[in-house]
């Protein structure tokens, strides 16, 4: 079938892999423009660009894809499917009835549950156990359309949103090859979703990074899963921005006090909160490379019953 993709970021990425090296034929990838990035502000282009250009497959980079212009463009190829994984623009109507079938997006959660921008990480912020991917009929709507397929796999206690999101694009691309070949045999009946059982995965905000040593010990040990990679989870001590990447979920005792440090050891730093004992096993000082509580402890000074926060 005669394909034309659309994705930016790394997620994107394993499913055009798996269409490339499919029987379908790739008609064109579109892709964001190249952004400025870093402390150069070097001009820089998404992994999706860069596979294609390797392999020789059309770019398009339009700043809008809701333009007659860009519509017309694609018009003239007149693809089966358009593939949208991750791209990053909302499609308007007219977008949506460009191909000769309709637009199949890969999303990241079990629709109708996250709909929305952050769902990998959302799922793991909840404690959420299982997760997956979607494969389902675009429409107008903010991830609301008819559901093609759907895989779920686990969440391990040790996946953050950066192993969880790594699990979920290999699936996704496995999920979308096989979306694409039941389609071709006409052996999938989209099934609608229920908007009751329907939430929402808002966008993560770098103020959502600080830690409030009230809550229990199992929902800051999300915080830390989920906000990896980004914006990070951190505390304060001495004034200082103090960044805990990896840790723990301790009993604590009943006299444990929110916030304070309870016990140092080379293998952590436990700190009481709401409920139970959090155990600070990796951490990153302010303007500081992130490092063990051991070569932690050799440069900087930390007591029982200092405040954290």
């Amino acid at each position: 079938m005669k394909i034309v993709f659309m994705g930016t970021p790394e997620f994107a990425l394993a499913t055009l892999k798996k269409i490339h090296s499919s029987s379908h034929s790739i008609l064109s990838v579109v892709t964001q423009p190249d952004r400025p990035k870093g402390r150069g502000q070097k001009q820089v282009a998404s992994p999706i660009k860069i596979f294609a250009v390797e392999k020789n497959i059309p770019v398009l980079q339009p700043e809008t894809v809701n333009t007659e212009e860009f519509i017309d463009c694609l018009l003239k190829s007149r693809p089966d499917f358009i593939i949208v994984v991750a791209f990053g623009q909302i499609l308007g109507e007219a977008f949506l009835k460009i191909p000769k079938q309709f637009c199949i997006n890969l999303h990241s959660s079990l629709l109708p549950k996250y709909r929305g921008a952050a769902p990998i990480n959302r799922a793991i912020l909840n404690g959420d156990t299982v997760s997956g991917v979607t494969t389902m009929i675009m429409d107008k709507g903010m991830d609301t359309g008819d559901i093609l397929l759907t895989k779920e796999i686990p969440v391990e206690l040790n996946d953050d949103a950066k192993s969880l999101h790594d699990k979920l694009a290999e699936q996704g691309a496995e999920l979308v090859l096989e979306t694409l070949s039941r389609l071709e045999k006409n052996d999938l009946l989209p099934v609608p979703q229920n908007s009751d059982l329907a939430s929402y995965a808002p966008k993560l905000k770098k103020e959502e990074s600080l830690v409030d040593w009230e809550r229990d010990a199992k929902s800051i040990f999300n915080k830390i899963r989920g906000l990896t990679p980004w914006p990070g989870t951190h505390t304060l001590y001495n004034g200082k921005r103090l960044g805990i990447l990896k840790g723990e979920v301790l009993s604590g005792d009943p006299a444990d006090r929110p916030g304070y440090v309870e016990r140092i050891t080379d293998s952590g730093i436990e700190v009481g909160t709401g409920e139970k004992r959090l155990k600070i096993t990796e951490l990153k000082p302010e303007g500081k490379k992130s490092m063990s509580v051991k070569s932690f402890l050799s440069g900087y000074k930390i007591n029982r019953g200092d405040k954290l926060g």
